[in-house]
């Protein structure tokens, strides 16, 4: 917790007068008792009606000052919480968006968001509880003993007695609960993990008929944290009736002592009420402090897990150079190998090639081949094991990200729409790119027709995940969107899958014909789609068995000729020629 205090900057004033009006509060709550004695010993004792009428007053006085107190340090302390709660979500936000590939692959994508939400929602909770009750509970509890004090040292060693026997339940129990709350949270993020999974694919989950499954899947996940949330919350649950078996035997105890006193005379009735009164409100109290306890741990599990992702840090060093081209550039890869972080081999080992500036660079293997590991070393995704990769003569660890990025345009496997209009969606290939510009892209893509049959054209509104487009029109679009910032490098990641060899074609001639033409990657199970490559780069396991032009591998890549056969038969499909 210690860590993320330092986001408390800017509501110091917050911070203190939320706990400060709180203890003003509670002040004047300790004088009711004072009051109530008042009452009893002059104004009932001895049948003053002004009196009585006068004390009344006061305590409607002393409890509207309390209430104006406790609403003021309310808004105080949740002004604190909510400002402090913002500041850690924006800054756990923006430092996991600078750790590389290796350190959010470590966390999980289902951890990051409960750290996010349900973490940083019980922090925010646990930071405002405190501010109001951490200070004011034990105040009263102290308060209300050195109140007994003044009163009645003997009756007031029960006191002494009583919240030493709380005080050694509430340690006790938070003692155990914290450590099992931290499990609770993890069980919450293999929980978050499945319902992710089975979410984003749920289309695929009815086709197949495995509902029962993920529904079996999800209960079991269900099942471990309510085991977990069950047991935890059974040895929190002690902590009321506990506290109220150890204060009722204390009230208990006192009115039994306080009897025999008022027979001796040592003590007046209205100060054995008001013994009974500061009792009571221990006894309130620590049921606020119990359940704050609670919240506290909750919250300081949460802040250790938040704690954890705020300090780690990227495997990954930017470089200090921000030259940036817009004209192509070369890629070469060196000797390259490259393993997973926690994989028992390599994904790619020893790759070594050159792409040329405007050259078409295909990139073709089976399954889990190591493809899309290797485009993602270009942009620096992932650093290498051994070797290096050079973009323009230089290794792309010198760059910024940003520098490096800006060369290059992406087109990943899965085509990633966001909600908003088409327009927005493209602009994040270039933030200032015009309409022009815009439309340019789109009929380089193939999407311009398309498009315009939809109404309001560019503002036509997209859906989260792209969901009211198909699966061609989606590649289609992340296509246009990586156009648009006329990138040095076009890195094709199998993204025409979707697209039939007619409009595939007409891409890659559209891309050719741009002035300039950008290094273009394709990574694609079809030959089809790099057969007129420069060079084709084939990959298995890992492994490059084959570089060359189509001809050239047909004649010595067995890979390469398998693949095209299974494919083609050695007949080129019509409309695949660009």
């Amino acid at each position: 917790m210690k860590y993320l205090l330092k986001f408390f900057h800017g509501y110091k004033k917050e911070c203190i007068m939320g706990p400060l009006f709180k203890l003003l509060e509670a002040s004047f709550e300790l004088l009711i008792p004072l009051v109530v004695v008042k009452i009893i010993n002059d104004g009932i004792g001895n049948g003053n009606k002004s009196l009585i009428i006068q004390m009344c007053l006061i305590m409607v006085a002393l409890g509207l000052i309390g209430l104006i107190c406790s609403l003021t340090a309310q808004y105080y302390s949740a002004r604190a919480a909510v400002g402090f709660a913002a500041k850690v979500k924006k800054a756990l936000f923006s430092h996991i968006q600078g750790l590389s590939y290796t350190e959010i692959d470590t966390i999980g994508t289902s951890a990051m968001v409960t750290r996010m939400t349900s973490d940083i929602n019980q922090l925010q909770s646990g930071v405002n509880m405190t501010l109001r009750l951490f200070l004011r509970s034990p105040f009263i509890v102290v308060g209300a003993m050195v109140m007994a004090f003044t009163i009645d040292r003997k009756a007031a060693l029960i006191f002494v007695v009583v919240i030493v026997l709380l005080s050694a339940v509430v340690y006790g129990i938070m003692l155990i609960t914290i450590p099992m709350y931290r499990k609770v949270q993890e069980k919450l993020d293999a929980l978050m993990k499945v319902t992710r999974s089975g979410l984003q694919g749920v289309r695929v989950i009815r086709a197949f008929g495995l509902e029962q499954n993920e529904k079996q899947e999800f209960e079991e996940a269900n099942t471990a944290l309510v085991k977990k949330q069950v047991l935890v919350g059974r040895i929190s649950a002690l902590m009321n009736p506990l506290t109220f078996a150890i204060i009722n035997t204390g009230i208990a105890w006192l009115v039994w002592t306080g009897a025999l006193q008022v027979d001796h005379g040592i003590l007046t009735q209205g100060e054995v009420v008001a013994l009974v009164n500061y009792m009571s409100q221990i006894l309130v109290e620590l049921i606020k402090l119990a359940n704050l306890i609670v919240i506290i741990t909750k919250a300081a599990a949460c802040a250790g897990r938040i704690e954890n992702v705020l300090k780690m840090e990227s495997s990954m060093k930017e470089g200090d150079c921000s030259e940036s081209k817009n004209a192509p550039v070369s890629v070469d890869f060196h000797e390259v190998s490259f393993r997973y972080a926690k994989a028992l081999g390599d994904a790619l080992n020893r790759i070594s090639f050159m792409a040329a500036p405007g050259s078409v660079m295909g990139i073709i293997g089976g399954t889990g081949s190591g493809k899309t590991t290797l485009i993602n070393l270009i942009g620096r995704f992932y650093d290498v094991t051994e070797g290096y990769v050079q973009v323009d003569g230089r290794d792309v660890r010198e760059y910024t990200y940003e520098a490096l990025r800006g060369m290059i345009g992406i087109v990943p496997q899965k085509s990633v729409l966001f909600t908003g209009s088409i327009r927005k969606n493209l602009q994040w290939g270039c933030a200032d790119a015009t309409d022009d510009e815009l439309w340019q892209a789109l009929k380089m893509a193939q999407a311009e027709e398309f498009v315009r049959g939809k109404e309001g054209g560019l503002d036509y509104e997209v859906t989260q995940g792209g969901t009211n487009f198909s699966g061609g029109q989606k590649q289609r679009l992340a296509i246009a969107r990586a156009l648009v910032r006329k990138p040095a490098i076009l890195i094709l990641d199998d993204s025409a899958s979707a697209l039939d060899y007619a409009t595939d074609a007409a891409l890659r001639k559209a891309i050719r014909e741009m002035n300039p033409s950008p290094t273009l990657f394709i990574v694609s199970q079809r030959t089809a789609s790099m057969m007129h490559a420069d060079q084709i780069l084939v990959l298995e396991e890992g492994e490059a068995v084959g570089l060359g032009t189509h001809e050239q591998l047909l004649l010595s890549c067995e890979v390469y000729k398998e693949i095209y056969e299974s494919q083609y038969g050695g007949a080129v499909p019509e409309g695949s020629r660009p």
